[in-house]
């Protein structure tokens, strides 16, 4: 079997965090810590080293592509994940030009994150879910 992933989630809704918790546990991830805004996340990063970040993008004091390049240019084998939502193509273009492995659209679906995280990790996507 597969070793646990662990991951950071990002986002400036505590709802979205909890329905994330809640779906990457259901997965088989383990989610080691969260933050609120891009300056947490960084923070976060180094302190946890995760193998995945999951970054929302529209966040108060540092947004998720500032964030991004930022942990990117000290740890640049992170894999970072963003979740967003619809009409912010542009946005995820610039995240995916800071260095996100990929992106998933809000209201998230299970299979959807479960793809880009594997993605990201460049492991096979096996599972499916109804």
């Amino acid at each position: 079997m597969a070793t646990m992933l662990t991951i950071l989630v990002v986002d400036d809704s505590p709802i979205i965090i909890g329905k994330l918790k809640v779906l990457l546990h259901t997965i088989g991830y383990k989610v080691i810590q969260t933050a609120e805004n891009g300056k947490e996340a960084i923070e976060a990063y180094k302190q946890c080293k995760p193998d995945v970040v999951t970054m929302d993008i529209t966040m108060p004091e540092m947004d998720g592509i500032e964030a991004t390049q930022a942990i990117m240019s000290e740890f640049p084998d992170a894999k970072i994940v963003m979740v967003t939502s619809h009409g912010q193509e542009k946005m995820v273009l610039d995240a995916l030009k800071a260095g996100a492995k990929g992106y998933v659209l809000k209201p998230f679906q299970q299979q959807k994150v479960y793809e880009a995280i594997q993605k990201a990790c460049k492991r096979p996507v096996e599972l499916h879910f109804c």
